[in-house]
């Protein structure tokens, strides 16, 4: 790698994890109030897979141990965000499926949360965010690769 392209990198990452630590902590500020990010991301995943998961599949989703996956799922239990059952093919696994009141959940942190989406998407323009998308894509599935 030459020292053009070690520069390169360098300053993409740091963008990568500066836009990442102030996107968290915006949004966290967003959110209702008692729901954490990691709720959200499990709340929204459960909604778009529109069926169950068990806590491993989850935890492989989000890149986390089944420890932090459990603790979180705990969380959304008691709140009645998610229901969770024995898995009648295997009673040692148990899966998870999004509530009606997670769903309501959900939505009121979307519509909490759009204001500084769009605020976001007007300032840096919809073009270069779809020029952007591609290019953070291909990273993304990069990273996963890598693991």
């Amino acid at each position: 790698m030459s020292e053009d392209s070690n520069s390169l990198a360098v300053s993409l990452f740091s963008e990568i994890i500066a836009a990442d630590q102030l996107l968290k902590s915006r949004l966290g500020k967003a959110l209702p109030k008692g729901m954490e990010i990691s709720h959200f991301s499990v709340l929204n995943h459960l909604l778009h897979v529109g069926g169950e998961r068990s806590p491993a599949q989850l935890a492989d989703t989000f890149h986390v141990t089944r420890g932090a996956i459990t603790n979180t799922l705990a969380k959304l239990e008691w709140a009645g965000y998610v229901h969770i059952r024995p898995d009648w093919d295997d009673a040692r696994r148990k899966m998870v499926a999004i509530s009606p009141a997670g769903r309501q959940a959900r939505d009121h942190a979307i519509s909490a949360i759009m204001p500084m989406i769009r605020s976001m998407v007007e300032t840096v323009g919809a073009d270069d965010l779809r020029t952007a998308l591609p290019v953070l894509r291909s990273l993304r599935r990069e990273l996963e690769n890598g693991d």
